[in-house]
This record gives C-alpha cells, structure tokens and sequence, in this order.
C-alpha cells in the first residue's frame, strides 16, 4: 500500500509541475507587456520598462519561474489591476459559489446516473434500456453551453417553471449567515428552509447544463460494466445460494460494477470544479468561472494564470484522493509485487 500511494504521490508531483510551467509558458507567450496592460496605453516607454523591472519581467526565465512557483504555493498569487483586489481574496470569494455547484452537479449526476444503469440492467426491458441510452447519446451530443439556453428557454421562459440567470438567490433574497460560504448548508445550518429550497431552485438548471455531458459518460459507463458483472460466473454461485436476484445484483454485481465509475467520477469532479466558466456566465453565477471570464475580457493575466494552476491542483488531487480510495476498495491494486515476483 506505501508503494502505491508513493507512486501515485510522485504522479501527481509531476502533474502538477507539469500544469505549472505550461501556464508559466502560455502566460509568456500571450501578446502584451504586462506593465502596459498595468499602467494603460497612455504611460512612456520609460515607465513601462521601469515598471516591468520592479514586477521582475527583466529577470532570467528560469528565475521568473522559480519565483512564480514559489509565490503560488506560499499563497502570494498576484494582485488583480483591473479589480483592485488581491487575486486570493477575489478568488476566495468567489470559490464557494464555484465549489457548490460543482458538488451539487456531480451528486445529481453520479445518483441519476448509479439509478438510471440499474433500470436500464436490472429490468431486461429493452425499451427502457433503449431510452436510457438515447438520453446519454443526446447529452454527448449537446453541448453545455447550447443546453443551458435550452433549459433557460423551456423551464424559465416558457413555462416559468424554474428562476433564471439570477445568480444563486432571487434579486430581492438576502444570504444566510455565512460559514461554510455554501447558501444551501448555511441556510440549513440557519434554520431559513424558504431560503435553503430557493437556493435549491437556483442549483437546478446549472446543474443539469454543467452535469449532463458527464452524466452521460458515468451512465453508459456504469451500464456496460453492469451488463459485464452480472454474466460472471459468482453471480450465478450467489443466485446458486439461494440469493434473490436483486439482492444479488445489489450485492454483488454493483459493488463491482462501480469501481470504473468511481474513478470517472474523480475526473468528473475535477471537471466540474475547474470547467464552469461558460456555464457560470450563461447563468450568471458569481463564480470563479465568471472571474475568469471578465480577467480574459480585461487582459488580467494574473486571475487567469492563478486559475490555471488552481484547477490542475484541484484535478490533480481530486483524482489523487479516488485512486486511493480505489487502492482501498480493490485489493487487486495494491498486489502489483504479487504479480510480479
């Protein structure tokens, strides 16, 4: 086990280096002096090159790099000109709606998905299973973006089924006590259900336009790994032991079954969290997506360049945490000396 989490320790290491010096380049290459995007279109040449020696532009490449490390990890990530912020603190509030809204997209998308394969398998109904695949064919073919004006049009427009691009509250509501910067927890926390369930209502249509691509994936993924259990020899021993059918599916088809998703579920995760930009925007979500999205506007490199690091780290760990819990759950990982030696 020591072995498996040093090496998937060392992958991530790499990962991450990686992810740091391929925003360190592009940031490099992007057109523009950055002291020019600081100091405006109006500032002399003198300045703009005075300035570019304070913020270190003039420094070796490699000592460029070496400071821009250490500063990201030490939390130092830059100062926002166009906000007149620190990036840490824009970002820092801006993370919890970003982070509520992944997880509430990836818990919508991985329980639909687990209910939806167990219907499609479980049932031998072909026209069920047949509508089960046409539904995660269409989300593979919409783009998130196209399906979140969609959504808007159907359930907010036409049928005033469900709030629009408001944010995570209606115009008028005022948030909960913060704690954990997340509404539906503090609202709980609170004891504010009529603010809880609108914050809900808010969730839904972001959550299905961001979640329905992934959810497509975990859906036939999870299928396909369910139809391939459910032949294997030890569910027929089980059903052999007097085991009903959906107690032995349950039991034994499933757990087994699952271990793939679980570790598509990591990548979901890690997607959701870094890839809400266009769905934050389409919504209006104050969000780190829609951060991001006015510093590209703005020229204002250093949200953007955080942000990149920011979300390989996430991704990174996310996946670092499933592959350990895999190597937890599947003992068959943690044997590679066995098969081996």
């Amino acid at each position: 086990m020591a072995r498996v989490i040093g090496l998937r320790l060392l992958g991530s290491i790499g990962a991450v280096l990686g992810a740091t010096i391929l925003a360190f380049v592009i940031m490099r290459l992007l057109p523009g002096n950055p002291a020019r995007l600081i100091l405006g279109p109006l500032a002399t040449q003198h300045a703009v090159n005075s300035l570019s020696q304070q913020i270190g532009l003039g420094r070796p490449i490699y000592v460029q790099y070496w400071r821009y490390i250490s500063d990201f990890f030490q939390g130092n990530w830059g100062y926002s000109y166009s906000d007149g912020e620190t990036v840490k603190k824009l970002i820092v509030e801006r993370a919890p709606a970003t982070i509520e809204l992944a997880l509430f997209s990836f818990v919508l998308a991985m329980l639909s998905a687990v209910a939806l394969a167990l219907l499609a398998t479980y049932s031998h109904r072909p026209i069920t299973d047949r509508i089960v695949r046409g539904a995660s064919y269409i989300g593979f073919g919409t783009p998130p973006f196209f399906l979140a004006l969609l959504l808007l049009i159907f359930f907010f427009k036409t049928f005033h089924l469900l709030p629009g691009p408001e944010g995570r509250l209606g115009v008028q509501a005022i948030p909960p006590p913060e704690v954990t910067g997340l509404y539906t927890v503090d609202a709980l926390l609170a004891g504010q259900l009529h603010t809880f369930w609108e914050a809900v209502e808010h969730l839904i249509l972001p959550s299905l336009a961001l979640g329905i691509s992934s959810w497509s994936f975990l859906v036939r993924l999870l299928r396909a790994n369910l139809l391939e259990v459910s032949r294997e020899p030890f569910i027929t021993v089980a059903r052999g032991k007097g085991l009903r059918r959906w107690t032995a599916f349950r039991r034994h088809a499933l757990p087994n079954a699952f271990l793939p998703t679980l570790t598509a579920g990591g990548l979901v995760l890690g997607e959701f969290l870094a890839g809400s930009v266009l769905i934050e925007r389409v919504f209006n979500w104050p969000g780190v997506g829609s951060l991001v999205f006015e510093a590209i506007i703005k020229q204002d490199y250093a949200i953007v360049q955080t942000f990149i690091l920011l979300s390989a780290v996430l991704f990174v760990l996310v996946n670092l945490i499933v592959d350990l819990l895999y190597a937890v759950i599947d003992p068959r990982v943690r044997i590679p000396s066995v098969a081996t030696a």
